[in-house]
């Protein structure tokens, strides 16, 4: 991922992919990108969590 000066595309990539865990199991964008920035930006590892995060709840 490449990123511009100030990092802007990377967080732009990071709150699209925020939003789609979000969307995909039923999280809020937050704890999406609380994961993210645990976790990366692994899908199948966001998703295993996400998912355990949800449960949780």
């Amino acid at each position: 991922m490449r990123k511009d000066g100030d990092g802007r595309e990377a967080k732009g990539n990071q709150q699209l992919l925020a939003r789609r865990l979000s969307e995909e199991v039923g999280i809020s964008e937050h704890d999406a990108r609380d994961l993210i920035g645990l976790v990366g930006t692994d899908w199948n590892s966001l998703l295993r969590e996400a998912r355990f995060l949800k449960e949780r709840h």
